[in-house]
């Protein structure tokens, strides 16, 4: 039986993912929470704006959406990032309606505060007074910002428990295609190459980090994709890349059975 994730050590805990986030909330700090992963920017206690070089910026979601025109948000940046108004100028200059705009940032906040939020081991900084030059969008609370990101964690435990997916390159197996993948899955499948990351794949196709993480985990789970670690010091890669596949036996050991288990099925 498949082990809940709940069961699995290192699986995400109902509790605060960051005390000095909580902190800064109850005091109502403005300025940027600089932790390992991605920053969180805040204005009075509240999530305003968050980056991580693991997920695309809202520039990427904006223009590959289509929403935008690549020259028009450089000319924004242009006139408006040194009064840190980019986003009020997008909407007041006609180039983004603010539903739209505020779509994009909503999900490019979420999308990076989930990679933010990992764990570290890093201490995070917090600098005081400092704010983005996106500017004023709409604020989200703390407390939403946390439950989504366990929310998401949670979600992507389910699906298939091997967060190196979500890191390492990945490659396509050899195992045939038996049941009809979904368009969306298909076109992350296209760009699955044994050197791309998640990361990668998600700048390519111009969509949201973890929404690619989430196809690609299914794919994982359907014996379709899986992650490549790299090789051992002293060893001799084998031909055409510098990495070997994550073998079956992994310290992990609900990894290792879920492998056995898919494996098992497939020789019925």
């Amino acid at each position: 039986m498949r082990p809940t994730a709940a069961a699995r050590p290192g699986a995400p805990e109902r509790a605060a993912l960051s005390p000095m986030l909580q902190r800064l909330a109850a005091e109502r700090a403005t300025g940027a929470l600089m932790r390992d992963r991605g920053t969180l920017y805040l204005a009075d206690g509240q999530v305003v704006h968050a980056e991580s070089p693991a997920a695309p910026g809202i520039d990427v979601l904006l223009t590959a959406g289509g929403a935008l025109r690549s020259e028009g948000w450089w000319d924004a940046v242009a006139q408006a990032g040194a009064g840190q108004r980019v986003g009020r100028y997008l909407v007041d200059s006609g180039r983004v309606p603010g539903g739209a705009l505020e779509l994009c940032h909503l999900g490019a906040l979420y999308d990076a505060a989930f990679f933010a939020l990992a764990p570290t081991h890093t201490p995070a900084r917090f600098r005081y007074g400092v704010s983005h030059w996106i500017g004023p969008v709409r604020p989200v609370p703390v407390h939403a910002v946390q439950r989504e990101t366990l929310r998401r964690r949670e979600l992507l435990d389910r699906i298939w428990p091997d967060a190196l997916t979500d890191s390492a390159p990945l490659s396509r197996t050899a195992h045939p295609v038996d049941t009809p993948v979904p368009p969306r899955q298909r076109r992350v499948l296209a760009l699955v190459n044994g050197d791309r990351t998640a990361t990668d794949i998600a700048r390519e196709l111009g969509r949201s980090a973890f929404h690619t993480l989430v196809d690609l985990r299914r794919l994982a789970a359907a014996g379709l994709v899986e992650a490549l670690r790299p090789l051992p010091a002293g060893s001799v890669p084998g031909p055409g890349h510098g990495h070997i596949t994550l073998p079956e036996v992994t310290n992990d050991p609900d990894v290792a059975l879920l492998r056995r288990l898919r494996d098992a099925l497939e020789a019925l």
